[in-house]
């Protein structure tokens, strides 16, 4: 089996009904594939670049090392252990998982306000971004930033994270959505705020609020996702404004922020049914435009690693490296690898090769507004637990 095809065994093995023990190990065994692909070619020596403080640097280490330094047998046991020792039970591996969300869910909380404090209007969005982020990782030293904050003004619905080089400026009138995430060991907790700076778009902000309070208290165990998707819609148009159709809620697992199971803001598609100990990010959006969203070509600063090969570019080859060990499979923003020689000749050869996605920018029609209200929650067996609230 080549390496790409066990990467991508792993993440569907990820994606089913096993251990949160055993999800932790093959997310190792996807960021250590990964890694070895990305320096296949590489011939001993520091990869350049590779020095520089990323804000997302030691993600693979911080799990990679917790108890896991030492070779393993075939069957995945420790091999300086004894059989049957350090093993822990499914109830145990539940309750570490529960916790490492909370852990997550905590620091979002603190976020929220932080953002709240931050967001003002005439505050370039790159200060807002980066303040924001650098205020996120001083919270938990556990835990790291799940994906770079994203910043939706106005039409704006979603994947617009600053430039480098970004004078954009939060407006006096703006709809602002400010969606983050944190992690702690994997284990990915999504959100996101609205904020109204003219303060007459309240109606369009409840919209999307009471829009996600009736999708929490729908999920449960045995309902259908199509419910959910029913009760966000009929609490959208209530208020007199559009269910954006064409994005959705989704599944999180573990190093995997969009696991492939969707929640649906409208009363179609649907067919999942809730299990107990699943989690997903809600986030019902509600806008007065026409309720879809277009890809924007004309701004792509986010990216994340989907897979490894052989790169003939030494560049290419360099940056795989640090991309595949600082952030693994998460998303992670451009302007994060300023430092980095060759950047944009490098990027543009690994999305090229399909090793990187990029993420294009996500628009409703000029004109339109956007709200957004989001948390992630694990299913429970009568009802939900909220991580942020």
């Amino acid at each position: 089996m080549d390496e790409d095809r066990e990467i991508s065994t792993a993440k569907e093995k990820m994606n089913r009904g096993v251990s949160a023990e055993e999800k932790k190990r093959i997310a190792q065994d996807i960021a250590s594939q990964i890694t070895a692909a990305a320096k296949a070619d590489i011939s001993g020596g520091s990869h350049a670049g590779h020095g520089h403080s990323h804000p997302m640097g030691g993600l693979v280490h911080s799990h990679g090392d917790e108890g896991h330094g030492h070779s393993r047998d075939d069957e995945g046991r420790d091999g300086d252990e004894p059989d049957g020792e350090g093993e822990v039970s499914e109830e145990e591996a539940y309750a570490e998982m529960v916790e490492k969300f909370v852990r997550a869910g905590d620091v979002c909380k603190k976020g929220r306000v932080k953002a709240r404090e931050l967001a003002k209007p005439g505050v370039k969005f790159l200060d807002l971004a980066e303040g924001l982020e650098k205020f996120l990782k001083e919270q938990d030293a556990g835990c790291a930033l799940a994906f770079p904050v994203n910043l939706g003004a106005n039409n704006n619905a979603a994947h617009y994270t600053p430039t480098a080089d970004d004078t954009t400026v939060v407006g006096e009138g703006d709809v602002l959505k400010i969606d983050f995430g944190m992690h702690c060991d994997g284990f990915i907790v999504d959100n996101s705020i609205t904020v109204d700076f003219g303060g007459g778009h309240g109606k369009l902000l409840e919209a999307a609020d009471q829009a996600l309070q009736d999708a929490l208290s729908a999920v449960r165990p045995g309902v259908d996702s199509k419910e959910v998707g029913r009760v966000i819609e009929e609490a959208i148009a209530k208020r007199g404004f559009r269910p954006i159709e064409n994005l959705c809620g989704h599944a999180i697992s573990h190093f995997d922020l969009h696991a492939g199971v969707e929640i649906p803001n409208v009363a179609r598609n649907g067919g999942h049914i809730f299990e107990e100990g699943e989690v997903f990010a809600i986030e019902p959006f509600a806008t007065d435009g026409d309720g879809r969203v277009r890809e924007d070509g004309t701004h792509t600063e986010i990216y994340s690693l989907v897979q490894a090969k052989p790169v003939r570019l030494q560049a290419s080859r360099q940056l795989l490296s640090i991309i595949a060990s600082d952030y693994a499979t998460l998303p992670f923003a451009k302007r994060w690898l300023q430092e980095f020689p060759s950047l944009n000749l490098a990027l543009n050869d690994l999305t090229k090769q399909g090793m990187l996605h990029s993420y294009s920018l996500l628009r409703e029609r000029q004109g339109a507004l956007v709200s957004q209200a989001e948390t992630t929650v694990i299913v429970e067996a009568d009802g939900v637990k909220v991580l942020v609230e």
